[in-house]
């Protein structure tokens, strides 16, 4: 969620206090003001209020110096400093003080600010103080914070200490968490601030929720765990609740004023392919999933529908099937791939499965020649092309469609949002919209990401594929990998052996990868074994040339690094070895591995990695040995690296969440999401009187221009 959003949602209040600039801020002041607002983008009251903190520490309890372990633990501890005194040490000094209760005498140690430490300290007088510390020869405090017993109990921050986000450089200036918490407490004594209420009264009992004053005060001050708890789950319900309506409003919306061209029609392309021309019998899923793009291409509506399916599931033949349904009706369809690979892959497959159908498809890409573009660009706009494919040359302006129905866009998340929306106004009416993805998306993920989607999914492979054997192996393990490539390439199979490519890095992958080839030439050497190679270093045609000759069988060895993640398809292929595997995500590792698998033999991914790994790594490479399940995989990654990094920095956006997390909230998400979806069936337009908060709320959210309505 944006930042301008949260501050809506979570500061609907006296405006204009809210809006005064964080300069006017007791204790802030022009130069401090500056550093808020370039370190944590704080600019006013709101946003500073809206600043909610990452953990606390729990002073609820205070400790006798006889209690003590040595266990280096956070405690506090009330009690008097009785002697102050000056230690030399071989570097420097270090300031002593002597702190006692009525149960024992512990050390208080300082190595720096030692003058103004000392005349600010008060002997003989209640302190509380907080720290580690730390047992040689009795107990000892190093640097502990320090606050009069007196000022300490009048304080807004009684037990429950706030730790808020913070950078290095605020650090460096003194703007440390003591210091933005003094802020926070004179924002509230200052403003004496009461929120709105944003959530109805039906679900605020249902799910017995406190008030919104209540909560944001108890996010910043609370008095117990429990209060704590009860302002967590209110803020972050809050937070998702208007996520989901918004995104499920956006579906309505759509479906009721974004017309599309109904396509009635199931005629002669759509029947003839399907009763004479399918290369093999579809499963119950690609069955279920044509059905529902069926339901959605014959309203008037405009399809919106995201297909996820694991790799070779079968997702391209879904997309054929509903081409041919716009060809039936008189329309044109489209396909547009991220990389020119893919491109060719679609258009081959695609060429292939309708060549007896008198269906004029044609490939457009950044490498066609101006010939061969004037023919396309006539023929699109003739309406004799019915299948256009290509890479984002599709986009470009001079691509002009007769009547463009359906289009379709292969693994999204590599276009901007801005390329996507380019396709929209290539009609008078927008196209139906189908976008496909063999990087399977958490349930959790799509419901915040692709909320405003309706979601397909193809959960199930074609019969006959057999699962493929993955196993992690170390390098010392080399030779004996070696000898089993030796003994698939004489049962006729074909191996890839991939090197990570970390764009940082170019120099050092590509040597890399050429060391590696070189030890692979010493192991399989010509004219006994062909070997291919293929880097990013290549021209073009080269890089196709080498494609091409693994790809008819010429050499046995295809050695590359990730530009073999999508793309190329040989079903004679078998092994899979991924060098230094620890330096893959998971969802590039499961594409990978879905290179091979193609064919009707056994196939084998072997993970290679060295002997030092990290717990991330041993995780990631244990859940590509235990399953082949590109969902189970996803949710994995998504609790190793977050939302933010597996939707990309198109859409990260959207998860940039004040509050709540969507991987650990799981359950709020799917709670907000009910309880949004249950107003909507009630009131679609939000009109009657016990919803008045929800649309006022609502409202104010959408004055601001916000990431959510540029997605999908």
């Amino acid at each position: 969620m944006t930042q301008i959003i949260n501050n809506s949602i979570f500061a609907l209040m006296k405006p204009n206090i809210l809006q005064t600039p964080i300069d006017y801020l007791k204790g802030v002041g022009p130069s401090r003001a500056q550093l808020l607002r370039t370190e944590l983008g704080i600019h006013t009251f709101q946003d500073l209020i809206n600043l909610f903190p990452n953990r606390y520490i729990d002073k609820t309890r205070y400790y006798k110096i006889y209690e003590l372990r040595p266990t280096s633990a956070e405690v506090q501890i009330v009690g008097k400093i009785v002697h102050l005194k000056t230690v030399e040490q071989k570097r420097g000094k270090r300031l002593v003080a002597t702190f006692v209760d009525d149960t024992g005498q512990m050390e208080l140690v300082w190595f720096r600010g030692h003058k103004w430490i000392r005349e600010n300290l008060k002997l003989n007088t209640p302190y509380v103080i907080f720290g580690k510390t730390k047992y040689y020869n009795g107990y000892s405090m190093p640097h502990p914070e320090m606050e009069l017993l007196s000022t300490h109990q009048q304080s807004l921050r009684i037990t429950m200490q706030p730790v808020y986000p913070s950078t290095e450089k605020l650090s460096n200036k003194g703007v440390t968490n003591r210091v933005i918490s003094k802020m926070m407490e004179a924002l509230f004594t200052e403003t004496q601030v009461k929120f709105m209420e944003t959530l109805p009264v039906g679900i605020l009992s249902d799910l017995h929720l406190i008030s919104k004053s209540e909560a944001m005060f108890n996010v910043h001050f609370p008095k117990n765990q429990e209060l704590l708890a009860k302002a967590q789950y209110r803020l972050k319900f809050e937070e998702l609740f208007y996520i989901q309506l918004q995104l499920l409003i956006k579906k309505l919306v759509r479906k009721q004023k974004i017309k599309g061209f109904p396509f009635t029609e199931v005629g002669s392309y759509f029947n003839n392919f399907y009763s004479h021309h399918l290369p093999f019998e579809l499963t119950n899923a690609q069955k279920r999933v044509i059905k529902e793009i069926r339901n959605d291409l014959g309203t008037s509506a405009q399809m919106n529908r995201l297909l996820q399916g694991d790799v070779g599931s079968g997702k391209t033949i879904v997309g054929l099937m509903a081409m041919l349904l716009a060809i039936d009706n008189g329309f044109q369809a489209c396909i547009m791939a991220p990389t020119a690979i893919l491109a060719t892959q679609h258009f081959q497959g695609i060429q292939e499965l309708v060549q007896d159908l008198d269906i004029n498809v044609k490939l457009l890409m950044g490498s066609t020649t101006t010939k061969e573009r004037r023919q396309i660009h006539e023929e699109l706009e003739q309406g004799s092309l019915h299948i256009l494919v290509g890479t984002h040359a599709l986009l470009e302006d001079k691509v002009q469609f007769h009547n463009l129905g359906l289009a379709i866009i292969d693994e999204q998340h590599r276009f901007g949002v801005a390329q996507r929306a380019k396709l929209w106004h290539k009609n008078t009416y927008p196209p139906h919209i189908l976008v496909m993805t063999a990087t399977p998306i958490p349930r959790t993920l799509a419901m915040s990401v692709y909320g405003d989607l309706d979601i397909s999914v193809i959960d199930e492979l074609p019969p006959g594929r057999k699962s493929i054997k993955t196993v992690h192996r170390y390098d010392s393990n080399r030779l004996k990998v070696f000898k089993f490539i030796a003994d698939e390439i004489k049962k006729g199979r074909q191996i890839y052996i991939v090197y990570p490519l970390i764009q940082e890095s170019e120099a050092m992958d590509y040597k890399d990868l050429m060391d590696g080839y070189e030890s692979i030439a010493r192991y399989f050497p010509p004219p006994d074994y062909q070997i291919s190679i293929v880097h990013g270093q290549m021209k073009p045609a080269d890089k196709d040339y080498e494609m091409e000759r693994f790809v008819k069988g010429q050499t046995q060895i295809m050695v590359a690094t990730t530009v073999i993640e999508v793309g190329v398809n040989v079903p004679n292929a078998s092994v899979m070895i991924i060098e230094s595997a620890e330096r893959f995500g998971l969802s590039q590792l499961h594409q990978l591995r879905g290179r091979v698998g193609r064919g009707a033999e056994q196939s084998y991914c072997i993970l290679m990695t060295g002997h030092k790994l990290s717990e991330d790594s041993k995780t990631r490479l244990q859940t590509m040995v235990a399953t082949n399940d590109g969902f189970e995989i996803a949710e994995v990654d998504l609790k190793l690296r977050g939302p933010g990094d597996i939707m990309g920095t198109q859409q990260s956006g959207v998860l940039n969440l004040k509050i709540a997390d969507v991987v650990k909230d799981n359950e709020i998400l799917k709670t907000a999401r009910y309880y949004a979806l249950q107003i909507l069936k009630e009131d679609p337009a939000l009109e009657k009187e016990q919803h008045a908060i929800v649309r006022y709320t609502y409202t104010q959210l959408g004055k601001h221009k916000n990431i959510w309505n540029y997605i999908s």
